[in-house]
């Protein structure tokens, strides 16, 4: 009862303006902030392991902000599950689509890690183009139909599980479809090696490399910016990389998250500093959290 009174509250809201809605979400992210006393403590962790050079002053500056823009971002989802296809197209624009048309002749993975426009830069695609991705089932059955109806809203896409394997997503790259691929969270020791990720040993799943060898095909990274104000969204298509997969899963891996860590350093608080990325830890390591 409780969550579908929550998503009566995000359809009204949905409708309001973009400067009232990030207005808003900005001071509820201030709220959350104050309250949130776990996720507050994971991001603070987060950010001293990975810039033990900043003062506690500065790490607790980009915590606060990445607590308003996520909460932004939380707020503006209503327009992604029942705004028109022309509203989400002027919320979230395009840039460097040319680096993706340059490679639709071989399956594709679009490599979007998790910055907090990351739902943004796939409803922006899906209002377009078929693709698929990998899903992970919600607990709660209401959120879990919303999400899919958010993903599915205007082109089909085809969802995978992490326990399909890999064989039906390469079978569907293979048609066409570009993958929407997110490789950077922490699931545990499996599929997982240890890689720095500013300097952290990291679990990091492999699938970037498994996948591209597998399906032969080319990674383009698409990192979706939320912009400030009334800005809305950008998503950027980055070249494609060359000489990848190299065969090396370790150096291949390495090259994702330094990747990631290039864009952090263009927007530290707009990564998902509130994910426990350094949960699984190497033998005999000490937990952080």
């Amino acid at each position: 009862m409780l969550t579908r009174l929550g998503l009566a509250l995000f359809w009204l809201l949905h409708w309001l303006p973009l400067p009232v809605l990030g207005a808003l979400g900005r001071a509820l992210g201030l709220l959350a902030h104050t309250v949130a006393r776990e996720r507050r403590a994971v991001a603070l962790v987060n950010l001293e392991s990975c810039f033990p050079q900043w003062s506690e002053v500065e790490r607790r500056r980009v915590t606060r902000r990445h607590f308003q823009a996520l909460a932004r971002s939380a707020l503006e989802l209503g327009i992604l599950w029942w705004g028109s296809k022309e509203r989400i197209q002027r919320l979230v624009r395009i840039e460097g689509i040319e680096h993706w048309d340059a490679v639709r002749s071989q399956p594709v993975i679009l490599l979007a890690p998790h910055f907090i426009g990351l739902d943004f830069g796939g409803a922006r695609l899906v209002t377009e183009w078929a693709g698929c991705s990998m899903y992970r089932q919600q607990s709660n059955p209401v959120m879990d139909e919303m999400l899919l109806h958010g993903r599915s809203r205007f082109v089909v896409q085809r969802l995978f599980s992490r326990k399909d394997g890999i064989r039906p997503l390469v079978r569907a790259m293979r048609e066409g479809l570009p993958f929407y691929y997110l490789p950077d969270q922490d699931f545990g020791p499996r599929d997982s090696i240890f890689v720095p990720f500013f300097g952290v040993p990291t679990a990091t799943i492999t699938g970037v490399s498994r996948i591209a060898r597998v399906a032969g095909a080319a990674v383009v990274p698409a990192v979706t910016r939320q912009l400030p104000g009334a800005g809305g969204y950008v998503l950027t298509f980055y070249p494609s990389w060359r000489d990848f997969p190299t065969g090396d899963e370790a150096a291949d891996t390495r090259r994702v998250n330094e990747f990631i860590e290039q864009r952090v350093l263009e927007m530290p608080e707009q990564y998902l500093w509130v994910h426990k990325r350094f949960k699984t830890r190497p033998p005999g390591a000490p937990p952080l959290y």
